[in-house]
């Protein structure tokens, strides 16, 4: 989202008074094809968004660090409104705005600003939705690694002396439910090649990147 939307979304919420909840580390908000009558916007933290597979495996679709929805899409049944997604918070804690879905879509008939700015996360979404789809496909399972460490640079990297730090604790069974790998066997395989190979290694439970261009031409 853009500075602009995220400071229009921001002073919206502040100016209706939107009450903000904390969740712990590993507490869900959301739970796919569970009724909800809320819409949370994270203001503080880190929060996972997954679903959960025909065969019961969970797949990890992306990580939320910036004040972003994480809530924002929906299905209608016959009950009610029911999320399509998971949403775990991965943090130690997690803060986030929480709106009445009803009033929410009141606003956004009302208000153009904020219409642009869900119309700025649909496109979002989709975007992310397609690349995820070419990560799984087109370069394989190596490939599919390569390219969720490269994006955990943007989300967690900081530059350090010796190359770039992933600062935040990700498993290799976080990683094959990035990749859509059924074991993390297979992860780990792929991470000691990587090792072997010193594109990165694993200090204190975070990845440290050696050679982020070996990540971006594996993928390109």
């Amino acid at each position: 989202m853009t500075n602009e939307h995220i400071d229009n979304l921001i002073q919206l919420l502040e100016e209706k008074k939107v009450p903000v909840v904390t969740r712990k580390k590993h507490s869900y908000v959301m739970y796919q094809g569970i009724e909800s009558e809320y819409i949370y916007i994270l203001k503080e933290g880190v929060a996972k968004i997954s679903n959960i597979l025909r065969d019961g495996r969970e797949f990890n679709i992306a990580y939320v660090v910036e004040q972003d929805f994480v809530s924002l899409l929906e299905e209608e049944q016959q009950e009610g409104i029911s999320a399509v997604f998971n949403v775990r918070v991965e943090s130690d804690t997690a803060s986030f705005y929480r709106v009445s879905r009803a009033d929410f879509w009141d606003w956004v008939r009302s208000d153009l600003r904020l219409f642009r700015i869900v119309n700025d996360f649909y496109k979002r979404r989709l975007s992310m939705n397609l690349s995820v789809l070419q990560k799984m496909t087109i370069n394989g399972k190596k490939g599919a690694v390569c390219a969720c460490i490269n994006s955990l640079i943007e989300d967690f990297g900081i530059m350090k002396k010796e190359g770039i730090l992933i600062d935040f604790p990700v498993t290799n069974e976080d990683i094959a439910g990035f990749c859509g790998i059924s074991t993390r066997n297979s992860v780990n395989r792929i991470i000691h090649d990587l090792k072997m190979e010193k594109v990165i290694d694993i200090i204190d439970n975070k990845i440290m990147v050696y050679n982020p261009q070996y990540l971006e031409d594996y993928i390109s």
